[in-house]
């Protein structure tokens, strides 16, 4: 079985497109866990009538654990709420790969949602990225990893203590103890929000400066690059001790 995890804050404007993208593939043989952080919206009433199990979650690394840690698959697949399947054999084909090429964790290639050429070629320079460093320091986004769950409990799952880039210490931990590959093909659709809301460049500079710490300090424990979970600008509905950051 296929278990498809989705962590989640406040997630009802996009989360109902990426269940519908899901119910409408033909594959078959799967479950829909939706780690929620406590949303104040309807995010818990969304997932629910489309069948999820909902959990409590929290930010996304340790909602991703919550959700793995309630999965009957043998199989994980981690996707965020602003994602879409674009086809409906996505799925089919995707599992079909990971099994013929032997993969123990893998991610996939990505595409902007929106039409703007400067993201069509920024999301073109991470696919590149991750193609050319997946066998010595891979690199994977949280909204797309496939992992088998004995190997998700192999590695202690995600690193809670890690503020930003835990997806890529993921792969790389994950690499080091099975096969891990990008997984070639149609491309899953992601939102741009992020950087709509913060701007490019600032994400840009953020990415660059991340991944110059990861490489010269290790990985991100502090709060130094503000990473925020979900995408509105500011967080005021919800009380300080209900937030997941």
């Amino acid at each position: 079985m296929l278990s498809i995890i989705i962590p989640t804050y406040n997630e009802e404007e996009y989360l109902p497109r990426l269940l519908a993208s899901i119910r409408s593939q033909r594959f078959e043989g799967y479950e829909i866990i939706v780690a929620d952080a406590k949303s104040t919206d309807r995010t818990r009433e969304i997932a629910e009538r489309f069948g999820a199990k909902v959990v409590d979650g929290g930010m996304p690394g340790p909602g991703r654990n919550l959700g793995a840690r309630a999965a009957q698959g043998d199989l994980l697949l981690f996707l965020d709420a602003d994602v879409i399947l674009p086809e409906i054999d996505w799925l089919e084909r995707k599992v079909a790969q990971f099994e013929e090429r032997k993969l123990d964790a893998a991610t996939c290639m990505i595409k902007p949602l929106d039409g703007k050429l400067i993201d069509a070629l920024s999301h073109q320079v991470f696919n590149a990225h991750m193609m050319a460093t997946q066998f010595l320091k891979p690199h994977a986004p949280g909204f797309c990893i496939f992992a088998k769950k004995t190997l998700h409990e192999d590695i202690g799952g995600f690193d809670a203590s890690i503020k930003l880039a835990e997806d890529h210490d993921y792969v790389e931990r994950a690499g080091k103890v099975g096969k891990f590959r990008v997984m070639t093909g149609s491309r899953v659709r992601v939102s741009v929000r992020r950087f709509d809301r913060d701007g490019r460049f600032s994400i840009y500079a953020k990415y660059l400066l991340a991944e110059l710490h990861i490489l010269a300090r290790g990985q991100i424990r502090h709060d130094g690059f503000n990473y925020t979970f979900g995408h509105r600008k500011h967080h005021d509905d919800a009380p300080a001790e209900d937030r997941p950051w």
